[in-house]
């Protein structure tokens, strides 16, 4: 039985269809002659070039970084371009390559990939047979030990504690105070830009322990804060985050790591109220209501032939305490029609008694 395709076959295949396309499909990238060349010229600067956030001594994201971990562990020389310093290249490349996302990876001019095929391939042992394959120079001996990089001077108890608690959370932020009180503007502007993609993601005040604020700094090289890390991989800071979110990259990283959007509550309030034509949200059930007026909600109702669903606030405070400001209504029950307040208790009695329940629920 033959075995299936190589990661290696498969990027191969991968990099002669974007080779074709930086030749063969240039006109229809729609860009001009002069870029053209230029990204080609530095694409084929070195035989292994890579397109990064940062520098090798200062990579501005976790990709980036992982990246230059597994290059330095394969004993390369490699050539790199900063693309954070100039939006026509970064821009261009995308184009260019057919490629959506940074880092990029060529060797001998062609396109390998982004960070998940660099590091499957590295850690595979398939990365440095494409090096052999292109006759690309291995610097001193042995084949690196991959993976990440280890942090120095720092003790086991700690590099493992650092480890958990980047690990917590699929999408974990170490911040400055807490997300319902950030205590500097730059964390403050992560968590707003987390919240807008709607994701659910923990936290760590920093400082409120200065062992793991100073120590995180070491185990991830990165200096500031907040820090921000999907699956357990640094994707860096403020500046980093929002623009991410501005290119499309970071919903785009969320969604292949599996990250799925939270059903934010005014979201989850609307689609509750919107549930039934008439909906009561109440104390208890409408066959065992658990205070007097949702008892004379749901008589009122009964008695006047409606047909009508409910939600038991009881069973779920953050529907109780998010309705009250969503609707601006402090107390229960509460009747909607159509997805439109009715009122509380008093208002369908009223309704009720003069005659105008039934017609204002069915109009």
């Amino acid at each position: 039985m033959a075995a299936g395709p190589t990661v290696l076959e498969t990027v191969q295949d991968l990099a002669k269809v974007n080779g074709s396309s930086q030749t063969e499909n240039q006109v229809q990238t729609g860009l001009d002659d002069k870029l053209q060349k230029r990204l080609q010229q530095l694409i084929d600067s070195h035989p292994v070039m890579l397109f990064m956030k940062g520098t090798p001594e200062e990579p501005k994201c976790g990709f980036s970084r992982k990246v230059i971990v597994a290059l330095k562990g394969e004993k390369v020389k490699f050539g790199t371009f900063d693309i954070l310093s100039d939006n026509e290249v970064r821009e261009g490349l995308k184009k260019f390559s057919n490629w959506p996302t940074f880092p990029q990876l060529y060797c001998k001019g062609e396109l390998l990939g982004g960070c998940d095929i660099v590091i499957s391939m590295h850690e595979s042992g398939e990365l440095k047979e494409v090096f052999i394959d292109h006759g690309v120079d291995i610097v001193g001996s042995g084949a690196g030990t991959g993976g990440t990089a280890e942090p120095t001077g720092l003790s086991a108890n700690l590099n493992s504690r650092l480890q958990s608690l980047i690990n917590s959370n699929p999408v974990m932020l170490f911040m400055k105070g807490k997300p319902d009180e950030p205590e500097c503007g730059f964390s403050h502007k992560v968590v707003e830009i987390l919240k807008q993609e709607k994701v659910d993601f923990g936290s760590f005040d920093i400082l409120t322990d200065d062992e793991v604020r100073q120590g995180l700094k070491v185990f991830s090289n990165w200096s500031s804060y907040p820090q921000l890390y999907i699956k357990g991989e640094l994707i860096g800071g403020s500046d980093i985050a929002l623009e991410m979110q501005k290119s499309g990259e970071l919903q785009k990283i969320l969604t292949e790591k599996g990250i799925e959007k939270k059903e934010m509550l005014e979201d989850r309030l609307r689609s509750l109220i919107s549930s039934s034509p008439v909906m009561l949200f109440m104390k208890g059930t409408p066959d065992a209501p658990r205070c007097g007026f949702s008892s004379k909600a749901v008589n009122a109702l009964n008695e006047e032939g409606v047909s009508f669903s409910s939600f038991d606030i009881l069973t779920d405070d953050e529907v109780r305490q998010g309705l009250k400001v969503f609707s601006n209504w402090p107390t229960f029950p509460q009747l909607y029609y159509k997805g439109e307040l009715i009122g509380g208790c008093d208002i369908i009695l009223e309704l009720r008694n003069n005659g105008e329940l039934k017609a204002t629920l069915s109009e």
